[in-house]
């Protein structure tokens, strides 16, 4: 049919999402008309954190919605927005009281649906918004663009904003936080192998077998340039590089890391990429102090995977270490 498990195309998210309730029934709740998904337990008396995207990219999101992460999460269609009106009913599910902090990755369509979810809330409601726009590959806002893409950052940003929450923390502080994770983290990706997309069936570019397309988006876009396949101390290195100057990293910082499968690159792979993303701060004597390895952000199946950096402080990295539960996270 189309190269993926799946009955209709039409049904493919919600039964998706049907799939991971049914997965892990004392974490999650899938609401229906609209769809969206919550904690199955609702936390009492803290904000609560609501995220969402286009569908194509789990775990994310609906796989982090549990406790000292999201209290919601809202699946849109592959690569597509959720509507403003998912956004809204699964922050009122939600809201406690204490407030609603949205979490958005900076794509013109989520961040235009999320906003118009904040205006629908209106004075019921306080809505605090985070945008997440670490991709390197894209321009930046001051070309008079959208701004840079919002990929795998958003991880760090939900679990250091959820762990705030959990605490406590009342919205304009896990706001604040967030909007620090942001611009403290740097993130480019690099295929193998493009995604194919189930509505279409089409794979969204070509690759020689010794070619990557580098700065590749989650959303199967092509990436700022293709070049000559390397090694895997190469590869890193070309992603590594960059991070590290744009964040200012000096001898003596210490940084998270988080080495992301873009869907199709097997364990053994991100492995050897995180020994050498330590390997070459190491070489800058800067310290590896966290990390996380493993497919959380993906793109359908693509074969590829990315590095985000994050210039860490003791505070965010006691919010990074605190407990978390969820389907795709926990410690």
């Amino acid at each position: 049919m189309s190269g993926y498990v799946l009955n209709e195309r039409d049904t493919f998210v919600r039964q998706a999402v049907e799939g991971l309730e049914a997965a892990h029934p004392g974490l999650v709740r899938v609401h229906d008309d609209p769809l969206f998904v919550t904690r199955r337990t609702p936390a009492r008396g803290k904000v609560a954190l609501v995220s969402g995207g286009g569908s194509g990219h789990e775990p994310l999101h609906t796989g982090l919605v549990g406790t000292g992460m999201l209290d919601a999460a809202v699946p849109g269609a592959v690569f597509t927005s959720p509507t403003a009106l998912q956004v809204r009913d699964a922050a009122r599910a939600v809201d406690t009281g204490e407030g609603v902090v949205l979490i958005v990755k900076n794509y013109t369509g989520d961040v235009l649906n999320f906003r118009i979810a904040a205006d629908l809330l209106g004075d019921r409601h306080r809505v605090e918004v985070v945008v997440v726009d670490d991709d390197l590959a894209t321009a930046s806002a001051d070309d008079g663009g959208p701004g840079r893409r919002g990929t795998a950052a958003v991880l760090a940003v939900e679990k250091i904003c959820g762990a705030a929450a959990e605490a406590g923390a009342p919205a304009d502080r896990v706001r604040d936080l967030g909007r620090e994770v942001v611009a403290r983290s740097a993130t480019l990706g690099l295929a193998l192998e493009a995604c194919t997309n189930p509505m279409t069936g089409m794979r969204s570019f070509d690759l020689a077998p010794d070619e990557i397309e580098f700065g590749v988006g989650i959303h199967g876009e092509r990436g700022i340039g293709t070049r000559a396949a390397g090694t895997a101390a190469e590869l890193v290195e070309s992603l590594v590089r960059p991070l590290v100057e744009h964040l200012g990293l000096r001898r003596g910082d210490a940084v998270s890391a988080i080495v992301n499968g873009l869907g199709a690159t097997h364990a053994m792979e991100l492995g050897v990429a995180l020994r050498e993303v330590r390997r070459v701060l190491a070489g800058d004597g800067i310290a590896l102090a966290r990390s996380l390895t493993g497919s959380y952000v993906t793109s359908l199946d693509m074969r590829g995977f990315s590095v985000t950096l994050t210039a860490l402080t003791p505070d965010l990295t006691d919010l990074w270490d605190a407990p978390v539960r969820t389907p795709a996270l926990t410690w």
